[in-house]
């Protein structure tokens, strides 16, 4: 399968991705490497990429190179974003780039970054108005859609590195710096007429390595047992908490914050500011943290050129196919299961009476539930179960994830563990476990009516009458075996759901 590398080299770091075709437009990031190059330091005195900025890029963009090299990949596509884009000795550097490293760099122009950053949420959240922010070390994106339309967007000159030096330079405690740089944002915000009037709807878009680092610095403090931060929610209040506990720390103490890098720390605050300037200018509530921005949207454009022009329309089918994909998993299993496991939901609304919502939940842990088997078969499902953890699954809540999880890790024994639950306690109720057995059962008969993976049973019929359940299949070959194995969910099914299963 065709590999790509993709390099993204931005004024504060510069990045790799290896990334894996997968065909049918769905990809997988296999490898990648990242060092911060801080090429964007001190070029506001006279606009000059400086020299050893200059060599530490060289030097970074070798390493790139002989990994892509290492994974015999011929096609390299590199972009260079503002301080690259400002530079007023960017012809020289781009030469000098392209002989010594073998890399062409392209000079993103600011609606160019706009566009890709858009694609790289709007195809990975479901969320559908939004405002995106992305702080840079040397600029800042605002971007605004509305029904995966994009409306506006705004590029300003400036960044974490660039006013973090700015008002460094004055001498002034890190309280005072980081009020200079939300009051320098707010006016800057004041003059995007758009932003005036939001619609109260849109959530705001966290995006960039800042912004990610803020995600876990709150996961951290919660004791989150859950690592990922794409399409984390977080409420304003904890964010000023955060916030203002950053700002009374000396640098030393911000560099061993766990979760936040050492080359990072000391231009996070200038970030932080400005979500606190454009979340009181705007009247967020909330923020949401994307994992995914620029590079992404870099991939889906390679790998799926019509989102160029209109957006994926299901972001979490495509996610889930995405993995089936990659796991190797046996496609015409996976719908099977999901459409026996979606008709169980609909026919058995009568006895567990959950909202259309859980469908999510239910579709992520049928479509997933055999990717554990590329591991070792033996308890596949506890792989199963880690691999929907740990995806970053798009266009569904952490909690729903979370919830998937534990379908898919009990579905075979409906053994649920309490210890299981105060660990995701920050995710779930009790009300949730009853939620996370059912589907479990629902999960087991549909696997077990497509145990042979042949697709004998085409459909079922549920009657619910009196204290028992009969469940009628649709046949269109031999199906002795689904019908067995199906029958050992009898007994958890009478336990879960309080009625006796007779399956024909």
């Amino acid at each position: 399968m065709e590999k790509i590398g993709i390099i993204d080299l931005g004024s504060n770091s510069a990045r790799l991705v290896i990334v894996q075709m997968l065909g049918d437009g769905h990809f997988m990031v296999i490898d990648q490497l990242k060092e911060s190059v801080r090429l964007g330091k001190d070029m506001e005195r006279d606009g000059f990429l400086k020299p050893q900025r200059i060599a530490e890029t060289l030097k970074t963009l070798k390493m790139f190179r002989k990994l892509c090299d290492a994974y015999g990949i011929e096609r390299i596509i590199a972009v260079a974003t503002a301080a690259v884009r400002r530079a007023k000795n960017q012809r020289s550097f781009l030469e000098e780039i392209s002989t010594a490293c073998g890399v062409k760099l392209k000079v993103l122009s600011a609606e160019e970054e706009a566009m890709y950053i858009y694609r790289g949420i709007i195809n990975t959240m479901d969320i559908p108005k939004g405002l995106i922010l992305e702080v840079s070390g040397g600029s800042t994106k605002i971007i605004h859609y509305n029904r995966r339309n994009l409306l506006e967007y705004a590029t300003l000159p400036f960044g974490a590195i660039t006013l973090t030096e700015l008002y460094a330079a004055e001498g002034i405690s890190p309280e005072e710096q980081a009020k200079k740089v939300e009051e320098f944002f707010t006016e800057q915000f004041k003059n995007i007429e758009w932003l005036k009037d939001m619609d109260p709807e849109t959530q705001l878009i966290l995006v960039g390595g800042s912004f990610r680092s803020l995600g876990r610095i709150s996961k951290l403090i919660k004791k989150s047992p859950y690592p990922i931060v794409h399409n984390y929610h977080i409420e304003n209040e904890e964010f000023l908490s955060i916030y203002e506990r950053l700002n009374g720390m000396d640098l030393d103490k911000k560099k061993r914050i766990k979760g936040v890098s050492s080359t990072r720390a000391d231009i996070l605050p200038s970030a932080l500011a400005a979500v606190k300037s454009i979340t009181k200018y705007c009247g967020f509530n909330e923020m949401v943290i994307s994992g995914c921005g620029l590079r992404e949207g870099l991939m889906f454009n390679y790998a799926m050129p019509m989102t160029f022009e209109k957006p994926i329309s299901d972001v979490l089918t495509y996610s889930l196919m995405t993995l089936v994909k990659f796991y190797n998993c046996n496609e015409k299993h996976v719908e099977q299961v999901l459409n026996i496991s979606v008709q169980l939901f609909r026919q058995l609304r009568v006895l567990h009476k959950f909202p259309r919502q859980y469908l999510k939940i239910l579709k992520v842990a049928a479509m997933l539930h055999d990717t554990g088997s590329s591991i070792k078969y033996y308890d596949y499902q506890k792989h199963s179960s880690y691999i929907a953890l740990n995806s970053a699954l798009y266009g569904i809540s952490q909690k729903e994830i979370v919830m998937a999880a534990l379908v898919i890790s009990i579905y075979k024994n409906d053994d649920f563990s309490m210890s299981e639950f105060n660990k995701y306690r920050e995710f779930m109720n009790e009300q949730d476990v009853d939620v996370i057995r059912k589907l479990g059962i629902m999960m087991r008969i549909a696997e077990s009516l497509d145990r042979s993976k042949s697709g004998c049973v085409s459909g079922i019929v549920c009657d619910v009458l009196g204290d028992s359940v009969i469940m009628k299949t649709e046949i269109v070959s031999d199906a002795d075996l689904e019908i067995k194995e199906a029958k050992t969910a009898a007994q958890d099914f009478r336990r879960v759901f309080k009625k006796n299963l007779d399956i024909l």
